[in-house]
């Protein structure tokens, strides 16, 4: 028995494979209400995600110490370059507790290029985005509220994802 458990565990690993070779975002059924902690970017504004309605936005809560959210970076940044603008946002909010110096530090490490700057209170963004771990990433409409929603990393620029996005983007329009 203790054997065929092992094996079925074994098997299970297996069939999940690498994060990156899982799907894109699941779209919610319906948009949920989100609350949204206060925040400051990188020039030290208060901000919530009020100030960013009229956008579609995708807030990745991530911190320099988490290896998967290090790793899923570089990805966000390309997808910024591409679809960012003011039809759609990629805001990386981070819950370092070292706060900007931290982010910039690793912005500048790994070469991030068009990301912008965003800082929260840690325990106050996760209970606001009610976040088990790290990464998680909520996608965001216009009018505040999440429509879908990604614990883990992910590829956020695989053609998946920007056919994802640019398909929110022109449905969302109204």
């Amino acid at each position: 028995m203790r054997r065929r458990a092992f094996l079925a565990g074994a098997a299970a690993i297996g069939a999940v494979g690498p994060a990156f070779a899982r799907p894109v975002m699941r779209l919610h059924e319906a948009p949920q209400e989100l609350l949204s902690p206060p925040f400051v970017d990188g020039e030290g504004r208060d901000l919530t995600l009020e100030d960013f309605r009229g956008r579609v936005v995708l807030v990745n809560v991530w911190a320099t110490w988490c290896v998967p959210c290090r790793e899923e970076m570089p990805t966000l940044d390309r997808l910024q370059a591409r679809l960012g603008g003011d039809e759609f946002h990629v805001l990386p909010l981070s819950i370092d507790r070292a706060g900007l110096p931290a982010v910039r530090r690793f912005y500048d490490e790994i070469g991030i290029r068009h990301l912008d700057l965003y800082v929260a209170e840690s325990l106050r963004a996760m209970l606001a985005f009610a976040v088990l771990g790290l990464p998680t990433t909520l996608l965001v409409d216009r009018k505040g509220r999440e429509i879908s929603r990604l614990a883990g990393p992910a590829e956020w620029d695989s053609s998946e994802a920007v056919e994802l996005f640019e398909s929110v983007i022109r449905e969302r329009r109204n």
